[in-house]
């Protein structure tokens, strides 16, 4: 038999999961794009040239691997790649969440009458309702990386010329996408929620592997493992078997 978790316990939980939600989203939107005239100007003396996101009580910078101690050039890459994987992380962790029960939100397609499982078994169903998503996922990717790839990056025929990457007016991160107007106009409040973007970022990225590595593990939804939403997932109804 299933564990019945309780009614009022569970409108709660999906009331603040949806309001949590919802500031998430908005501080993800906020920090997408600076849209600010900010020019970098790297501090050879400081922690990673002084870019944003380092905060007490590490305010020196954490960098065991002293990732940090490479070129300028070389630096920015890695802080763009961090912003990028942070962002994918932010989106991965909240759509973990909202896809799962008790909430079970999935726009592809309707979970009320199947509890499609943990998150990490949701691609084999998408696959078997939705075949062309994977493809049309491809494209949508492919247009936005060379949308980031004309606003930042140098052209391939100008990298061995210039020993640049990244194109010197670009601020890692600054792909000019923020279609609510949230982004600061004030330098120092943009290097501020900068900062905050990164920090979230990282705490996303191991908030997502640590529940990936979770419903590995045990096979259990997060909220399922928590005992705050009963076990309605049936791994034999999941189009693919292993």
């Amino acid at each position: 038999s299933f564990p019945v978790i309780n009614l009022h316990r569970r409108d709660w939980l999906v009331d603040n999961m949806m309001k949590v939600s919802a500031a998430f989203l908005a501080l993800l939107v906020s920090g997408v794009s600076a849209l600010a005239p900010l020019t970098l100007k790297p501090d050879a003396k400081a922690f990673a040239y002084g870019l944003p996101g380092a905060l007490p009580p590490v305010s020196g910078g954490f960098d065991p691997f002293n990732f940090a101690d490479k070129e300028w050039e070389i630096v920015k890459q890695y802080r763009e790649a961090e912003l990028q994987h942070g962002r994918v992380a932010m989106l991965g962790a909240l759509g973990m969440l909202v896809t799962e029960e008790p909430i079970e939100f999935h726009p592809l397609f309707q979970a009320d009458n199947k509890d499609i499982g943990p998150a990490i078994r949701h691609l084999d169903e998408v696959r078997a309702v939705s075949p062309f998503f994977f493809e049309l996922l491809a494209f949508t990717i492919g247009i936005l990386e060379f949308n980031r790839a004309v606003k930042g990056w140098t052209a391939p025929g100008d990298v061995l010329g210039t020993g640049r990457t990244l194109k010197p007016d670009y601020f890692p991160g600054d792909v000019g996408f923020d279609p609510l107007g949230l982004a600061p106009e004030d330098p120092d409040e943009f290097l501020e929620l900068h900062t905050k973007e990164l920090q979230n970022g990282r705490l996303a990225m191991l908030g997502w592997a640590g529940m990936v590595a979770q419903e590995l593990v045990n096979g259990k939804e997060i909220f399922v493992n928590l005992g705050l939403a009963q076990d309605r997932f049936d791994p034999s109804s999941l189009p693919v078997q292993f």
